[in-house]
Order: C-alpha cells, then structure tokens, then sequence
C-alpha cells in the first residue's frame, strides 16, 4: 500500500499556482471565507492551497476561475503544472488525501492492504519497526469520529499467500473479517481464477468531500497520484470489472472463515 513518506511540501509548482490564485483573488476584493464556501472546502485548506502547502483539486480549480474571471488562466497554469514530470513528485500528499478522504476503495495485489494489516503482517510485509509504526498510524482513520467509507477488495491469492508465520496469517484473516463487520468497512475477495485487468497494479481511490477524486497507483518505481479525468476513467473501468468478479460481502466472509480455519490452522 501507499507508503507514508512525506512530499515536498513547498514547490516551485504549488507556490507558482498559490501566488497566481492570491493574485486573482486580491484583485476581485475576494475572501479566502468565500472561496472556501463556494467550493465547499474549508478556509485553511484554501489557505493552504494559496501558500503553496497543498494541491487543488481540477474541480476546484474550475470553480475558482470561473468565480474570479480569470478566463481561464488559473486553469491553464494547473493544466502546465500538472503535465509529465511535475506532478506525481510534488503535487500530492497522499497521507494527507487519504485523511481528508470521505469515501477510500483499494484494490491490492498478492497481500492485504496495508490499512487492514495487523502488526505481525505488516511487520512480515515491510521489515523496519518505523515502517510499521508509520503504518499502523494510517489505520487510526479507521477510528476517528467521521471515518470515512472503506471498500477492500481482497485479491483471492492473498488468503493463500504465506506472508510470516501460519498464525500471522490466521490473525490477519480474522482481523480482516472483524473489520468487515464494521458499518463503514465493506470487505469483498476478488476471485483469483482467469485474467482480470486487476492483474497490472494494486490502485487506491480516494473522494473527497467536494466528490472530486484522487487515485494512487502503485507501479513497480514508484506509487503515482492522478485526479486526471482520463486516468480516473480508466481506473473505474477495471474497478467495475474487479466489482464484477468479487463475491458479496457475506459470500466473502464465508471464504475468508474457512481459508483461515483450514489453511492456517
């Protein structure tokens, strides 16, 4: 899963956008408080946005240039900012996407997702202590007063896949299905036999609370971040597929009882 490094957080590219949207802003006698209302964000988030310590969403974006009659100059410098080789590095904060997130789906491959793995799991999977801890620190907005809505889909061959020691394995499978029962947690397994376009890459979506969205996929350099309209296409696309090969979420449990019981017992 997504590993919790810290990005960049001033840019050349985040401040470049933050000082052209203040700039448009200040000239229109506009409050952060309005820009904060008519985008449904909050004012420290647009704060954040105009000092070059976060990134605007596209859908954002658009609001405020209409707003502020920028004829499309605050939109066509996100588009510059956004092209090959400036965004996946500087743009994005994942952890912090993943907090703010209302709704998160993951699809992983081979193993568990990191946000359901327990700590001997994960320990088996990452080897540091600190990677760990940094990991098990993720799994708390699981916990927080307005959790956010989680769909795990469970690659098939993870149930079957030794990662540690059998009882690792068997409390990782029962951790798993406690989460499950959880009323924000949905847990499906996607059925491991046959070809899938699953099978590329292990994928999070992230939306937000504007209903804009934000993916992380990972590949085998590095986990990139997109909310481009075309790559978040595609991405459905293999999630309604993957969707459509998962068992129901009691089918699943069912599965994931008998795995643990019978091959890790």
């Amino acid at each position: 899963m997504p590993p919790r490094r810290k990005r960049t957080r001033e840019s050349p590219a985040l401040i470049a956008f933050g000082r052209h949207m203040h700039r448009l802003r200040d000239a229109k006698g506009v409050k952060q408080e309005t820009i904060a209302h008519l985008t449904k964000v909050s004012g420290p988030q647009v704060s954040k946005i105009e000092n070059g310590k976060k990134r605007a969403t596209r859908s954002f974006v658009e609001i405020v240039d209409d707003f502020l009659e920028a004829d499309g100059s605050l939109l066509d410098l996100w588009e510059d900012l956004n092209k090959d080789g400036h965004p996946v590095p500087i743009w994005f904060d994942w952890p912090e996407i993943e907090t703010d997130a209302i709704e998160l789906t993951f699809y992983q491959l081979s193993v568990i997702a990191g946000l359901a793995q327990t700590p001997a799991y994960a320990m088996a999977v990452l080897g540091k202590e600190k990677s760990v801890d940094a990991r098990l620190e993720r799994q708390k907005i699981l916990d927080k007063g307005e959790s956010p809505t989680v769909t795990l889909l469970v690659d098939e061959q993870a149930l079957y896949r030794p990662v540690g020691t059998p009882e690792t394995m068997r409390e990782q499978l029962e951790h798993l299905l406690a989460l499950s029962e959880r009323p924000n947690v949905t847990v499906q397994v996607v059925r491991g036999s046959g070809e899938h376009q699953g099978n590329g890459s292990s994928f999070v979506i992230a939306t937000m609370g504007d209903m804009s969205r934000i993916a992380y996929v990972e590949t085998a350099i590095r986990g990139l971040t997109t909310d481009d309209p075309v790559d978040l296409v595609e991405l459905s696309r293999v999630l309604a597929g993957l969707r459509n090969r998962s068992l129901p979420g009691d089918m699943s449990r069912d599965l994931i009882r008998k795995v643990a019981e019978e091959r890790w017992s």
